[in-house]
């Protein structure tokens, strides 16, 4: 079958072939019927087989009899990533370079105000992250009722970042007559509910078994300890024919400590994860695709959908904890019939996530070791600046399960050979202890006891002397209350009761 047998345009059919593109992959020539004719779509395939084209090449065919109006967009694609937004947005550029077709971008970390002078104008296709779509929407920037087709795209994804209800919210703003496309690689349960909800009476293709990777990747698996890791990619980096790569971690302060500790030892390596600012992923991305980056150590941000043509190997430098993203993080290799190797590391704890991984795939991962790395070898750089310990040994972690984190607790030496830190320890032991005082008495004046002072200032019941009083000018000495003066008044004869 070719792109002509499935009813696309010429200009689009035009823009195919100069992208190099001869034949339809599976999901491409199940879909792109069906959406030409209007109808609601629920599809499943495995990363890595072009559902992107599968709903981007007949949009455009939809959109080109039509005209945007100023903040309202005929078309609206939700993408769970910034990365996977922008690649979207690439082929649209690509494929709908003969229609004009106007689109807007809209994601976090880039300026409102650009984003708001293309939705000013218009926009026949809006790709959006849910955040920064509802943030616009709530500006009073975008009228949602004009979108004639909604595309959910990696909805398994946006079920597990926790998009869902922010998705459940902009398909209540939209037309409730549009047209829905709902595009999953996986299709679980939650899904399948989701897709009830969203679809009406849509066609459903499905393409492959659930998350079932790729023939075209080569797997293999090593048991290592938690502090070998590092040592153990480093030495398969130096071992194997790396043309690129991506090593996959589960977190982000994970990633950097990998691509540091790769720096630090000469690799060509940087990071890539959601904490970035999106003009420092964006550039480790393009830096990575063009061949000006060997490695690129990242989370699942770059774990679905992005296309790196020709990337020859894939690390799992962490098992991950859903069996699901195993099968799309090694998806970024062996694409477009290519061939692809990946490498996954686990530890001897994480026997359950290995289980349900094999489980999912339905086989065995096959077990590869590594020259000079076994269960007893003890961590090296751990990429924080922390190296080898005293006599050639290095450091272990600080707990059972070799998180990598702990550090070697000093131990403190006993209390009796540390007589200044002790407080019970004999005083006379320290060469520089205080002699007692019944051995050497200080040399100084024998204190006289005090007088007890007949006019000394009496105390107020709390025990505290009164304030001072100000001293007469005069020389007299004070008496008791007023002084020795009595007034006049004070010395006249009291007057009997009854008489005036």
């Amino acid at each position: 079958m070719t792109f002509s047998e499935l009813g696309l345009s010429e200009s689009v059919l035009n823009a195919v072939e100069d992208a190099g593109y001869k034949e339809p992959t599976p999901i491409q020539a199940q879909a792109i019927p069906h959406v030409l004719r209007g109808v609601d779509v629920l599809g499943c395939a495995q990363t890595g087989t072009g559902k992107t084209a599968g709903f981007t090449l007949p949009m455009i065919d939809l959109l080109s009899r039509g005209r945007a109006k100023a903040r309202m967009p005929r078309s609206l694609i939700l993408e769970p990533t910034r990365e996977l937004a922008t690649q979207v947005a690439e082929n649209f550029e690509t494929y709908g370079k003969n229609n004009r077709l106007s689109m807007a971008l809209l994601i976090g970390g880039v300026s409102f105000e650009d984003q708001n002078r293309k939705i000013d104008r218009g926009v026949d296709v809006l790709i959006a992250t849910p955040g920064r779509l509802l943030d616009h929407f709530e500006r009073g920037r975008l009228l949602m009722r004009g979108v004639e087709i909604l595309v959910i795209d990696e909805s398994d994804r946006m079920l597990d970042m926790g998009f869902i209800p922010d998705v459940e919210r902009i398909a209540s703003l939209l037309n409730p007559n549009r047209q829905t496309l709902f595009f999953s690689a996986t299709m679980p349960p939650e899904i399948r509910r989701l897709a009830d909800v969203f679809l009406k009476d849509p066609v459903e293709v499905s393409v492959a078994p659930p998350a079932s990777p790729a023939e075209t990747v080569e797997q293999s698996l090593s048991i290592v300890r938690s502090g070998d890791k590092r040592a153990a990619l480093r030495a398969l980096l130096r071992d194997q024919p790396v043309k690129n790569a991506l090593i996959f971690c589960n977190r982000k302060r994970d990633v950097d400590v990998v691509a540091k500790s790769l720096a630090s030892h000469g690799f060509d390596a940087a990071a890539l994860h959601g904490d970035m600012t999106q003009s420092h992923r964006t550039q480790t991305l393009e830096r990575f695709k063009n061949g000006e980056l060997k490695l690129m150590v990242c989370s699942d941000v770059a774990a679905r959908g992005l296309d790196i043509a020709g990337l020859s190997h894939v690390f799992l430098f962490d098992l991950p904890y859903h069996p699901d993203d195993y099968v799309h993080r090694i998806g970024r290799t062996g694409r477009a019939g290519m061939r692809g190797r990946s490498f996954s590391f686990a530890t001897p704890e994480d026997g359950k996530f290995l289980s349900a991984i094999e489980g999912l795939i339905g086989r065995e991962i096959p077990r590869f070791e590594i020259d000079g790395i076994d269960g007893e070898t003890v961590a090296e750089d751990d990429g924080r600046g922390r190296g080898r310990g005293r006599g050639g040994r290095t450091r272990r972690e600080g707990s059972a399960s070799g998180s990598g984190r702990g550090r070697a607790k000093r131990e403190s030496p006993p209390k009796d050979e540390t007589p200044a830190a002790n407080e019970d320890a004999p005083k006379e032991d320290s060469p520089k202890a205080a002699p007692a005082k019944e051995d050497a008495p200080k040399e100084s004046k024998p204190r006289t006891p005090r007088a007890k002072r007949s006019d000394a200032k009496p105390k107020t019941a709390a025990g505290k002397t009164p304030a001072r009083r100000r001293e007469p000018k005069d020389d007299t000495p004070s008496g008791p209350g007023l002084g020795d003066h009595m007034p006049a008044f004070l010395m006249r004869p009291a007057r009997p009761k009854g008489k005036s």
